[in-house]
């Protein structure tokens, strides 16, 4: 990294009570990652600095030399260097970064009133699947432990200090102090050779994968509930495209039905996730990524040509 670049980063960092060095503005962030920090910090403070890596390569690389941290964003407060995305994330669940914010931080906007019990339901084969494996376990209840960012476990404990008990189905579940306010409405399926499935009202929606043969199969029996976007610019869409699909546009996602599937691509599957990531971000739900983008589309339908 060049001195120049070390100094002017130095000061940025040093003068500046809460500075994230990000990818497009804190108005207009240019990736989900970058997004999600940004809405964080909004819910927190009115004002704070954001430098966009993007308009300088000496910028973008030297941070990352400077923190010895691969990829953007990236928050320092007071001077220090505080972590990317998925750490903010985290410390924003636990109260950490309130603390780091200081007397200026307020409660974030977004936070609930303290929630109600958990439901839970299980469909009949998780019901019959945890109620043979609680014999072999001597019959203690099911613990459902849920971490910051939505991992579940389940596992057969004994009851604890503050933990909240829920029966559902004629069994009885038991969740500690952290868990239960993450759960929401919990839904517990059982899918032969693959386990127990777990899904919350509370989780957050993420960008689910989809492979060139399912799209291949929604597009020839229901293409009415897909809006196919293509994140690569006009030069490579005229190299190779998918029937029926549009330029990528932030406009072509407002008022969507609930039923509709956004599925984006790109020439690999690497720059649509980013683009998915920024959708997520923007609380648009139903979203996939076309793995392995248009290359893995010619494999399973010959008309699109590979480039």
């Amino acid at each position: 990294m060049q001195e120049a670049t070390r100094t002017h980063i130095d000061e940025l960092v040093k003068k500046n009570h809460v500075v994230l060095f990000m990818k497009g503005s804190r108005h207009f962030p240019q990736c989900g990652f970058s997004a999600t920090v940004a809405k964080i910090l909004d819910g927190y403070i009115p004002k704070y600095e954001t430098v966009n890596v993007l308009s300088s390569a000496d910028i973008r690389d030297g941070i990352k030399e400077y923190s010895s941290w691969p990829t953007i964003p990236q928050l320092y407060i007071d001077g220090k260097f505080v972590g990317g995305c998925d750490i903010i994330k985290e410390m924003h669940e636990t109260g950490e970064l309130a603390k780091l914010l200081g007397a200026d931080a307020k409660a974030p906007a977004s936070a609930a009133p303290p929630s109600a019990p958990p439901r839970i339901t299980l469909t009949d084969g998780a019901r019959a699947a945890i109620v043979t494996a609680q014999k072999d376990a001597g019959g203690d209840p099911l613990r459902v432990a849920i971490g910051p960012r939505h991992d579940f476990d389940l596992y057969f404990d004994t009851k604890g200090p503050g933990d909240v008990v829920v029966e559902a189905s004629g069994l009885t579940f038991i969740l500690d102090a952290e868990s239960a306010p993450r759960a929401g409405d919990l839904s517990i399926a059982f899918v032969d050779g693959q386990g127990f499935r777990v899904e919350s009202s509370k989780a957050a929606p993420r960008v689910q994968p989809m492979s060139a043969s399912d799209l291949k199969k929604l597009l020839d029996t229901d293409k009415s509930h897909v809006l196919l976007l293509d994140v690569r610019p006009e030069v490579e869409r005229n190299l190779a495209n998918i029937p029926g699909h549009k330029p990528f546009d932030l406009g072509a996602v407002a008022d969507l039905p609930s039923d509709m599937r956004v599925v984006l691509y790109c020439h690999t599957g690497m720059r649509s996730r980013a683009a998915a990531e920024q959708l997520i971000a923007r609380g648009i739900k139903n979203v996939f990524n076309l793995e392995g983008g248009v290359t893995a589309y010619s494999a399973v339908d010959p008309s699109v040509p590979r480039y």
